[in-house]
């Protein structure tokens, strides 16, 4: 079977404390968060989605979120298109950048029936990892099948169920927290595999992998092969989510999101 694994060169370097500078705090009702690219925050509270931008202003409202029970992820990869999936019924709900819900997709309408996570595009189309058929497969906003890569059970000896998926910088990265990262090209052609487990709130923002393990912060710089680590502080304190992206931590605290500049 297939596998390459270009990490030989890997270092690991622990860091303390100082790696992480209090920027700012928002206050707030939350009881989830995300982040974007261009540092908006978006957060659910009862049946409101809520975009905050950098500065800390609430920016747009989605009232109702709840239509389909609690969403099982919210993408905004790209912060002009909000994907919220509701696993349970399959169902896409498609917002703009104003967080308008502009349609919605039921996979089971496109015989697609088993789907744990998904992401929007590069091409703003969306990217699905189907669990029966055993593919990586991109659709259209009608739904319409675009693409989709072999059966993996050809490729490989162990079959990913990826929690998540992430479209950056012309890869497609699923990750199966038992198996690691599977790396794809927008052909859907498969170009390796990054072995490592257990990382939970993944990310991929400006060539950097984000994961978090075992009260650590982990890091990995796609260009240099190099994977930091970092040792959560105490002064942390309790959270209800954690998130890295573009070089900072936002810990949801439930009443308020702390947000640390990485160092």
């Amino acid at each position: 079977m297939f596998f390459l694994c270009f990490c030989a060169s890997v270092t690991t370097r622990a860091q303390n404390d100082t790696a992480f500078r209090l920027l700012k705090i928002i206050k707030g009702d939350i009881s989830y968060l995300a982040v974007d690219n261009l540092d908006n925050i978006y957060t659910i509270s009862n049946n409101q989605l809520k975009k905050i931008d950098a500065n800390g202003d609430s920016v747009a409202i989605f009232n109702d979120v709840k239509k389909y029970g609690n969403p099982s992820s919210v993408d905004v990869s790209n912060p002009l298109k909000i994907l919220l999936y509701y696993k349970n019924y399959s169902t896409v709900v498609v917002l703009d950048r104003f967080l308008t819900a502009r349609n919605s997709i039921n996979f089971r309408k496109q015989n697609i029936f088993s789907v744990k996570s998904i992401t929007l595009s590069y091409d703003n189309n969306i990217w699905l990892f189907d669990e029966q058929d055993i593919k990586l497969k991109k659709i259209d906003e009608e739904g319409k099948l675009l693409q989709e890569t072999t059966d993996l059970r050809m490729i490989f000896d162990t079959i990913p169920s990826p929690e998540q998926i992430i479209d950056r910088d012309n890869f497609i990265y699923l990750y199966d927290p038992e198996k690691g990262f599977y790396v794809f090209d927008y052909y859907g052609a498969f170009k390796n595999r990054l072995p490592y487990l257990h990382w939970s709130n993944v990310e991929v923002s400006g060539r950097m992998i984000y994961g978090f393990h075992d009260n650590k912060l982990y890091t990995y710089e796609l260009s240099s092969l190099s994977l930091k680590e970092y040792k959560l502080p105490g002064f942390f304190g309790d959270y209800l989510g954690i998130k890295a992206m573009n070089g900072k931590i936002y810990l949801n605290k439930g009443d308020r999101i702390d947000i640390y500049q990485i160092r």
